[in-house]
């Protein structure tokens, strides 16, 4: 799907990376839940890495849905790690409830 919010590609070490672009808004979001739930439950790799370099700006369900994406990963033995956020976005997902280890390569300028 070339006008698809999220990039899905399989990593070597068997880790699954997810990268959605650009404003992922409302939407959006039916789509990225629907790609997250499937990737922890049905895919369950090791790690589920969001790569976030090219995301300008997350709505609140959005937020919620990355939040609730680590909290599903946990349950179903998947580490969910969120790469190469703006630190604005960072500091979003922050205040959202994602844990600080999880927010890795934070960009100084989106």
């Amino acid at each position: 799907m070339s006008d698809s919010p999220v990039d899905v590609e399989t990593c070597p070490d068997g880790s699954v990376k997810l990268r959605p672009h650009g404003h992922i808004g409302p939407e959006d979001a039916v789509e990225l839940r629907q790609v997250l739930v499937h990737t922890v439950r049905h895919v369950r790799p090791l790690r589920l890495i969001l790569d976030l370099h090219d995301v300008s700006e997350l709505d609140p369900i959005n937020l919620g849905t990355l939040t609730a994406a680590c909290a599903l990963g946990d349950d179903h033995h998947v580490v969910v790690f969120l790469d190469h956020s703006s630190a604005r976005i960072a500091a979003q997902l922050a205040a959202a409830g994602v844990p600080h280890q999880r927010l890795r390569h934070i960009m100084a300028v989106n």
